[in-house]
């Protein structure tokens, strides 16, 4: 009985750390398509809907993933920021980290 329980408590405790979505490879591909970043800058990411917009394919990793940072905290407050200030409540760090490596992999 104590066997199975601690059997049990060892399944559940590997579960929750394997399942967690800091644990989890996040795919920044679905990611910029769910989280609508392809609506405003292309579904390559060199296309975007209005020319103010950025082109952000091939851009930095680093240098993309602290924009959007600095535009979720409200750091970066300045252009065209304010669109996307609006959507970066609804994006995780990890999946900043997961965005930021996608985008710097899309050919410019």
């Amino acid at each position: 009985m104590i066997n199975t329980k601690i059997k049990t408590a060892t399944a559940m405790a590997v579960a929750l750390i394997v399942l967690s979505p800091a644990a989890l490879a996040l795919d920044g591909a679905e990611l910029y398509k769910t989280k609508t970043c392809s609506t405003c800058h292309g579904k390559d990411g060199k296309s975007p809907i209005l020319p103010a917009y950025p082109k952000i394919a091939g851009q930095n990793e680093a240098y993309t993933l602290q924009q959007l940072k600095d535009i979720k905290s409200g750091t970066r407050a300045n252009g065209m920021s304010a669109a996307m200030k609006g959507i970066m409540h609804l994006v995780s760090d990890e999946e900043m980290v997961a965005l930021a490596k996608y985008i710097s992999t899309m050919q410019p």
